[in-house]
């Protein structure tokens, strides 16, 4: 099909090796042409953003994994449903927490960004290890990425996910009272609209989730995520914080659909500010630089929280001069002084509320 074809454009070992940690075409067969040429440019873009990193990307010492562990019984590929991957998730362990064996550590569930159409649980695996080095065990997941699904679905695989947890983190050396939850970019928002409907009934239902899985997660670390997903006609004239820039560029890629059946929460669990005055959502860890293009929404959801009064810190890096942070630097180059500044003050964060 012309679709693939047009992976000619491409390096083919930047996309060989992109196949390690995120669908390329597999799952467009099907897809309208416009939604499926946007999604496969999105994704070879991404990937060439991602390739030159991984010579620098390594687990550090130390740190055990638990792969591929299934949290619904579809595992792997299943062709029938159309999941390249499945609902598969890995767990990060510090060593010495299997050597003490004692209920001690605490957990932080990572959900992936990738513009809710690219990724695998392993493309954080270096910011998962390296999270897991500050005494964190790390539980990374699969969603099924768009068009697989859309945004309902992504946020039901998530509970899917956190319902397999609370029935088994009992059997791991971590602390089942002390979950917290991460995500990046497009992760960031699946975490915020993740914490309101684990806080709200309301937000629940209004993403059909009939019953939320209780975990009680203690709070989270959203790294520049995407706040404003609210459509246009409900934030006209609502002022900063309410744009639809990204809603709009979203459904240019993911097409319409990606958005549907939300009428109930849009935009009551759709915008920052929105999602703030509805939800009395736990301490939050925020972050991002002057040169992400998503700043204005991390500005936003903390501008919100701290006229509710909300227990958060917020951390937006100003790279020096001549220098540059960008987009989720922390999961994308640990390496940097300020990433390692970054992790270890997720650990202050959390340790101070757990």
């Amino acid at each position: 099909m012309a679709i693939r074809r047009d992976l000619t454009k491409y390096d083919e070992q930047s996309l060989k090796d992109g196949e390690r940690w995120s669908e390329i075409d597999g799952d467009l067969d099907g897809v309208d042409p416009s939604v499926a040429a946007a999604i496969l440019t999105s994704r070879c873009q991404t990937v060439y953003y991602d390739h030159p990193r991984i010579e620098r990307w390594h687990d550090p010492e130390g740190i055990d994994a638990i792969e591929d562990i299934p949290y619904l019984p579809d595992g792997g590929y299943d062709t029938a449903a159309g999941q390249v991957r499945g609902h598969l998730l890995d767990i990060y362990l510090p060593h010495e927490a299997a050597v003490r064996m004692s209920k001690v550590t605490p957990v932080y569930v990572d959900i992936h960004g990738g513009g809710f159409c690219y990724g695998y649980k392993e493309l954080n695996r270096n910011f998962n290890t390296h999270l897991a080095a500050q005494g964190f065990a790390v539980v990374s997941l699969n969603y099924r990425p768009a068009p697989q699904t859309d945004l309902k679905g992504q946020l039901a695989d998530i509970q899917a996910a956190l319902c397999w947890l609370k029935v088994h983190l009992d059997e791991y050396p971590v602390d089942p009272n002390a979950v917290f939850v991460t995500g990046d970019s497009a992760g960031g928002v699946l975490a915020l609209l993740t914490l309101a409907i684990e806080n709200s009934e309301r937000a629940a239902a209004a993403f059909g989730i009939e019953r939320a899985s209780g975990i009680g997660l203690r709070g989270g670390a959203l790294v520049c995520g995407v706040y404003s997903l609210a459509s246009p006609d409900k934030t006209a004239g609502r002022g900063i914080g309410c744009g639809t820039r990204e809603r709009e560029s979203l459904q240019a890629t993911l097409g319409a659909g990606f958005f549907a059946g939300l009428e109930a929460a849009d935009p009551d669990f759709l915008t920052a500010e929105d999602i703030v005055a509805n939800v009395d959502l736990p301490p939050l860890f925020l972050l991002t630089s002057s040169d992400d293009f998503l700043e204005g929404d991390t500005l936003a959801l903390a501008t919100a929280l701290a006229r509710k009064g909300a227990d958060f810190e917020l951390h937006d890096w100003k790279p020096a001069h001549h220098d540059s942070l960008g987009h989720v630097f922390p999961v994308c180059m640990t390496w940097r002084e300020e990433s390692q500044r970054t992790l270890a003050d997720i650990r202050r964060f959390s340790y101070e509320r757990c």
